[in-house]
């Protein structure tokens, strides 16, 4: 893949634009003017609300203890140019020309970072009661179904349908799981370390039926492949998102196998004077061998560095990140860092029956990747010891009375 940068020699970019103004689009932003670049910074976000912070959307906000999580930054201070309520069209690269509802906008670099769009169940488009939890209007829209303490089904037992069914349970719902697989996070950690888990929905007064199918949703109920009826006020879908590309179809921009941005490893993609960020782009990572397509908070807010140090000073920063995400679900704090796709070895920390347990992931003696469950300073070490590619003593990996640190050769 060619790598986006200036020609030698070639004049400096004056005019950058972000499509996107989650953290992505606006940690680009704020990195640029924190790097020292003083030309213009635009940046365009499709939602009209002033640019918020989407974890609190399934918690505070949700619950109506904070009324947003608008980012604390000063775009008028930085002089970062808000065009809200403006939704993105299309590129076309070779006028250096993004086109959106209010006319084209001209870019000498442009970043984008327009996320990911969560999955519609199908047959339910326009369904009465049928919800997402993505964006704050969402949020607004559930408010309402939790305080009226309503039946809720929540469709998909993954981190964002657990987050959600714990709020609900928080304000007093009634509230059944849907999940079509055999288990939560089926496709984000293997079965063994999945399955305690599951306990955690019935502990919590959440009923969990799993190998179930949504047939259809109907007023006030959802019916199951196998003819049963769930009642349900109100029906939240959690089943996955993909990234929010649609747009760049015809721009001639390389799109992965999920749709995403292919970036290289300066998080530049196909396109001279394109990079890409966050959710909606892939990144190859020389620390685990592969592509990673990382949808999470940590990427959002790292990855805007990197883009603006290429663009300040000229397209030599390396995106090579260990991943890192955050769960809070069912009382209980859920981190994970790492990427344990080719590990060779997993080691228990703790009895995952119990309140407080690991698991690490080595492969030969290195620590790939380690989920912590009210374990924070189990995930803060091991984060470090990833990041150093430490050799790991398993035998000291496995004692929980041993800080993790001590386990390194």
């Amino acid at each position: 893949m060619s790598e986006q940068t200036q020609e030698p020699g070639g004049a400096a970019p004056r005019r950058v634009v972000v499509a996107g103004a989650g953290m992505a689009g606006v940690q680009t932003a704020a990195a640029l003017r924190e790097q020292g670049f003083d030309g213009e910074v635009t940046l365009i976000g499709a939602e009209p609300h002033q640019p918020y912070d989407r974890p609190p959307l399934s918690k505070a906000v949700l619950l109506g203890t904070a009324e947003s999580s608008a980012f604390d930054v000063d775009f008028e201070e930085l002089g970062i140019v808000l065009r809200l309520g403006c939704e993105v069209l299309g590129l076309r690269p070779g006028d250096h020309e993004l086109d959106t509802e209010a006319g084209p906008v001209p870019y000498d670099v442009l970043v984008l970072a327009t996320g990911a769009e969560p999955l519609r169940l199908p047959g339910t488009e326009g369904v009465p009661g049928v919800h997402l939890l993505r964006t704050l209007d969402d949020a607004a829209r559930l408010r309402p179904v939790l305080a009226a303490q309503q039946d809720v089904v929540v469709v998909g037992a993954g981190w964002i349908g657990a987050e959600f069914a714990t709020a609900a349970r928080e304000a007093g719902c009634a509230v059944t799981v849907v999940e079509a697989e055999e288990r939560p996070l089926v496709g984000a950690l293997p079965a063994e370390v999945a399955a305690p888990m599951a306990a955690w929905y019935a502990e919590a007064g959440v009923t969990l039926r799993t190998h179930a199918r949504v047939r259809a949703v109907e007023s006030g109920a959802v019916v199951l492949d196998d003819g049963t009826r769930l009642p349900a006020g109100a029906v939240v879908v959690g089943i996955g998102a993909r990234p929010a590309t649609a747009w760049l179809t015809g721009s001639g921009i390389a799109l992965g196998t999920h749709g995403e941005v292919v970036a290289d490893e300066h998080l530049a993609t196909s396109l001279p004077d394109v990079y890409a960020v966050g959710d909606c782009a892939s990144f190859p990572s020389g620390r685990y061998g592969e592509r990673l397509l990382v949808h999470h908070w940590d990427n959002a807010l790292q990855g805007p560095r990197t883009v603006a140090a290429n663009i300040v000073g000229g397209g030599g920063e390396v995106y090579d990140p260990v991943p890192y995400f955050w769960s809070e679900q069912f009382g209980r704090f859920v981190q994970y860092a790492g990427h344990h796709a080719d590990a060779d070895r997993t080691v228990w920390r703790g009895d995952p029956a119990g309140p407080a347990w690991s698991v690490c992931w080595l492969r030969g003696d290195r620590l790939v990747a380690l989920l912590a469950v009210g374990r924070p300073r189990d995930l803060a070490q091991g984060r470090r010891l990833i990041e150093a590619g430490a050799a790991m003593d398993p035998e000291r990996v496995a004692d929980p009375a041993r800080p993790l640190k001590s386990a390194a050769a």
